[in-house]
């Protein structure tokens, strides 16, 4: 660790013994932090619990989120960046939430102190564990096919833990927060409706149709409305996303909050649209992951039963999540670019927009949706042309 990053650690360790100390009504004495995952406007420490007169786990996990005022009066956003204070809110807000679960529902860790002035949170440690990013680097079976099922099973658990309790997280939010209530990335689907169609005419030379506007349209609502609601984490690329004994556990709640379900299980198939991944998924390991979900939410959403209704559903959230894709990496903007997580599964934009848009054709034509499937191939042969010049 660097003198800076201890200096950083020291104070982020400091102001969490406070708020425990504040939250406990005892001393609390934390020690030995280390550094995990984290980012530029992030630090994300495991410490050791060293004193106190509570039962509590012997070590914890010490978020704190940074951010100049200018951060918090322009609540700009790129993919992957939110406005940090209204990302920090709905993070703290996400953890209160998911606390109350039951645990056999709860999808990752559980809250046990947060500062909203100090933008920090403390939250139980869920262990020294593979991430799904290493797990799919490997390309090793059965790992592969285990960690992707258990990826699936997971979100049909918090999903049909949650279906229905929408005005608890709203709720909570009102408590802390009146102005970021707007979900991040339903403001970037809306945005990429108005540009995506101008970016494809003036970088590809591709009319949208109006058919194909008008689904795009429908499918937005998916952020906002849709008739499978429930709790979702949102950020779901591979990094965010740990394997343990209890299968795959969620972290990063910076966009939390309730959308239509089918977005998240479609958000694992279109190869994690918020990364510049590109995961290779079978068209049968693919069916196998939705099966695993439809498994736990069939219960509470029955009309899912019919395969029809389930491929449609599906393919509406895959083809809004490629748009978005396209929105946010087919501009030549490096800064929109650098903010995507760079890890063992990232490729070049040029690959990732290609095979997005080539793998929802092929999903388009498996469930007899020509017109989404003549357009996907057009895009994705004319950015093959493009990026091959």
């Amino acid at each position: 660790m660097t003198a800076l990053l201890a200096e950083r650690a020291a104070d982020v360790v400091s102001a969490a013994q406070q708020l425990l100390t504040k939250r406990m009504g005892a001393a609390v004495k934390l020690s030995d932090p280390v550094e995990l995952s984290g980012s530029g406007r992030t630090t994300v420490l495991r410490v050791r619990v060293a004193e106190n007169a509570f039962s509590l786990p012997r070590t914890l996990i010490v978020k704190q989120v940074r951010g100049s005022a200018q951060d918090r009066v322009t609540g700009g956003m790129a993919p992957g960046v939110a406005s940090i204070d209204a990302a920090f809110l709905r993070e703290a807000v996400s953890y209160q939430f998911t606390t109350a679960l039951s645990r056999e529902h709860r999808p990752g860790a559980y809250l046990i102190a947060h500062s909203v002035p100090d933008r920090i949170l403390v939250l139980s440690d869920l262990g020294d564990n593979a991430l799904l990013t290493s797990v799919l680097a490997a390309r090793a079976e059965p790992g592969t096919r285990n960690a992707l099922m258990a990826f699936a099973q997971a979100l049909g658990r918090m999903h049909a833990a949650t279906v229905g309790r929408e005005p608890d997280f709203i709720a909570l939010m009102r408590r802390v927060d009146s102005a970021h209530r707007v979900d991040g990335i339903a403001q970037q689907a809306q945005a990429a409706i108005a540009e995506v169609p101008g970016l494809l005419e003036a970088e590809l030379g591709i009319e949208v149709p109006g058919e194909i506007a008008e689904r795009i349209v429908h499918g937005n609502r998916l952020f906002t409305a849709g008739r499978y609601r429930a709790f979702s984490p949102s950020d779901l690329c591979p990094d965010n996303v740990i394997m343990n004994d209890e299968g795959a556990r969620f972290l990063d709640y910076e966009w939390g909050g309730f959308r239509d379900a089918t977005l998240d299980i479609a958000y694992a198939l279109v190869s994690f649209p918020g990364c510049l991944c590109d995961f290779e998924l079978s068209r049968g390991r693919a069916r196998e992951m939705v099966e695993a979900w439809r498994s736990a939410v069939v219960g509470v959403w029955p009309s899912l039963a019919d395969d029809r209704v389930l491929a449609e559903r599906i393919l509406e959230a895959r083809l809004i999540w490629v748009w978005l894709s396209t929105y946010w990496f087919l501009p030549a903007d490096h800064t929109r670019i650098a903010t995507a997580r760079e890890h063992g599964l990232s490729v070049p934009r040029s690959e990732a927009l290609i095979n997005r848009w080539s793998a929802l054709a092929e999903d388009a034509r498996v469930t007899g949706d020509d017109a989404v499937g003549d357009f996907a191939e057009q895009v994705s042969a004319m950015l093959e042309e493009r990026w091959s010049e």
